[in-house]
C-alpha cells in the first residue's frame, strides 16, 4: 500500500514534469522492450518512474500521426531525432545563413516533405531555432579564433574595409586572402577613431599586422590607416572602373548611340528616296527626250552617305568595346594581394 501512494505521488508530481524528445523518445523505447519481456504496462511504468498514463499519452500521440507507423516509429526513436534535428539546423544554415533564401522557405520545405508532422513550421518556432543557430555560429567563432590565435605564427595582413547602411551603420573588414571576416561591428559614426577601435578590437590576440588596407576614398578610412597603423592604402577597384566608367564609357556611349541613330536616319532617307524613284519609273513621263536625270548623282550621293554613317558607328562600336576590355583587364592585372 505505502509502495502504491508513494508512486501516486510521485505520478503528480511528474504529470508538471516536462521531457525532451530524446529523453521521451529513449522511455518509449524501453517501455516497449520492457513489455516485450513480460512486464505489464504498470510493472513497466514503475521501473521507468513515469506514469503509465504518460506513457499511454505518448503512444497515443503517435498513433493520430497521419504517415505510415514505419515512418512515425523512426521520426519517433532517439536516432531519428537525431537525424531530425540534424536536418533542421543543416537547412537553416543552408537557407538563412550560407545562402539568402529567408526562414520562409525553411517553413515551407518542412511543409511540403511532411516533417511538419513531426517538427513545427510555424515562423515563431522556426525563429527560434535560427536564432539559437545563430548563436552558436557566434559562439563557435569566438572559440576558434581564441583557440588558433594562440598557436598563430606572426605575419602581415591586408584588410580590406567598407560599411554598409541596411538597418544602421555597420563597418566591416575581411581578410581576402582568406576571405574570412576579420571584424564587423554596428556603429554610430565612421570617422578615424571609430574605424580604429574597430581594427584593435579585431587583431586584439591575432599575431597579424595590418601593413596594406584596400578601401574606398572615405576620409575616414584613409585617416584611420596613415596615421594610427602606418599602413599603405590601395584604392579598391570597383572605384577605380566606375570613375573611368564616368569620365570614359558615358560619353562614348552617348556619341556611339548619336552615330547609330544618324545611320538609321539615312538608311531610311535613302529607302524612301528609292521608293519615289521607283513610284516615278512606274508613271508617264513628260520629260523632254535627250535631257539628264538629276535623281541618279542625288541617289549616289545618298548611298555614299549611308555607307559612311555606318562606317563611323563601326568604328565607335569597336572603339568603345576596346575601352571596355581595356577596364576589364585592369581587374586582372591589378590585385592587391597575390
Amino acid at each position: 500500500m505505502g509502495t502504491v501512494m508513494q508512486y501516486q505521488a510521485q505520478g503528480n508530481e511528474d504529470r508538471h514534469q516536462r521531457w525532451d524528445r530524446l529523453e521521451r523518445a529513449d522511455l518509449l523505447a524501453q517501455y516497449g522492450d520492457l513489455q516485450t519481456h513480460g512486464l505489464s504496462q504498470r510493472q513497466a511504468a514503475q521501473a521507468l518512474a513515469v506514469p503509465r498514463s504518460t506513457l499511454q499519452a505518448w503512444r497515443a500521440s503517435h498513433a493520430r500521426l497521419d504517415e505510415r507507423p514505419v515512418v512515425v516509429a523512426f521520426f519517433r526513436s532517439v536516432a531519428g531525432l537525431a537525424f531530425l534535428h540534424r536536418l533542421v539546423v543543416a537547412l537553416h544554415l543552408v537557407y538563412t545563413e550560407v545562402g539568402a533564401g529567408g526562414m520562409r522557405l525553411v517553413c515551407l520545405f518542412v511543409r511540403i516533405t511532411g516533417l511538419d508532422r513531426f517538427v513545427g513550421a510555424s515562423s515563431g518556432t522556426q525563429h527560434q531555432v535560427n536564432r539559437r543557430v545563430e548563436e552558436a555560429i557566434v559562439a563557435y567563432r569566438q572559440e576558434e579564433s581564441a583557440r588558433l590565435a594562440r598557436d598563430m605564427p606572426a605575419k602581415d595582413l591586408t584588410r580590406a574595409h567598407d560599411e554598409t547602411c541596411t538597418g544602421g551603420l555597420c563597418l566591416g573588414g575581411i581578410d581576402p586572402v582568406s576571405n574570412s571576416i576579420v571584424g564587423e561591428q554596428e556603429a554610430l559614426a565612421r570617422d578615424q577613431d571609430t574605424w580604429h577601435a574597430l581594427m584593435d578590437q579585431a587583431l586584439a590576440g591575432l599575431h597579424r599586422q595590418v601593413m596594406q588596407s584596400t578601401s574606398d576614398e572615405a576620409p575616414g578610412l584613409l585617416a584611420s590607416v596613415e596615421h594610427p597603423l602606418g599602413a599603405h592604402h590601395s584604392p579598391d577597384l570597383f572605384h577605380v572602373q566606375h570613375e573611368l566608367s564616368k569620365a570614359v564609357s558615358a560619353p562614348m556611349a552617348l556619341t556611339q548611340r548619336a552615330a547609330a541613330k544618324a545611320a538609321t536616319q539615312a538608311e531610311e532617307t535613302l529607302k524612301r528616296v528609292q521608293e519615289s524613284l521607283d513610284n516615278a519609273h512606274d508613271e508617264p513621263t513628260t520629260r523632254r527626250p535627250g535631257r539628264p536625270s538629276k535623281a541618279m548623282p542625288c541617289l549616289a550621293q545618298m548611298a555614299h552617305e549611308v555607307e559612311a554613317a555606318r562606317q563611323e558607328h563601326q568604328r565607335l562600336s569597336a572603339q568603345r568595346e576596346q575601352v571596355t576590355q581595356s577596364m576589364r583587364a585592369i581587374g586582372h592585372a591589378s590585385h592587391f594581394v597575390d
